[in-house]
């Protein structure tokens, strides 16, 4: 039984590598920006989407970087970026691009469900998930500090759902 368990857990862990993996293939942009994109008249721009559920920035910048999302929400088991996140993931990214001063710490979560060593391992695969979806629009990777607590910061809510989580937070500006 324990042998099929660690196989179970090994499968579902290749399977969610190569789901992040293609999101990040099939997220990648060219650096060319199509319909939905905005400036703000300084050159800087970001692509919104119409049908994001996230802020409705579309230029960003040390004033309003605080007013984007910042707690991206993951499926059961799963590191795989949620689609409605993506807006607002691309403008931390870009604010991030253009200000190499600035610096975040993802900070991954999990809910109670499993071993407290295999929730660690979850939580750093979320916040590894957006490190990647950073570093693939630019940002230096040096910007980007990860860290998991696995369950042992669960949601205040209560919700199970709620703790299977990431939370961007500004280090510097």
């Amino acid at each position: 039984m324990k042998v099929l368990q660690t196989r179970v857990k090994t499968v579902a862990k290749i399977a969610s590598l190569t789901l992040t993996a293609l999101l990040i293939v099939g997220c990648s942009s060219s650096g060319t920006l199509k319909d939905g994109s905005a400036t703000d008249g300084s050159g800087s721009s970001a692509t919104t989407t119409g049908a994001s559920t996230g802020s409705s920035i579309t230029s960003v910048n040390s004033g309003n970087v605080g007013d984007l999302q910042s707690v991206f929400y993951f499926e059961f088991d799963q590191s795989v970026i949620r689609s409605e996140a993506l807006n607002d993931l691309s403008l931390h990214a870009q604010f991030l691009a253009e200000n190499g001063g600035a610096a975040v710490r993802l900070e991954g979560h999990a809910d109670e469900q499993g071993s407290r060593e295999y929730n660690i391992a979850l939580g750093e695969r979320r916040a590894q998930s957006i490190e990647q979806f950073f570093v693939g629009r630019g940002v230096n990777g040096s910007q980007i500090d990860t860290i998991s607590y696995g369950e042992e910061k669960p949601d205040i809510s209560g919700l199970a759902s709620k703790s299977r989580r990431v939370e961007i937070k500004y280090t510097a500006k």
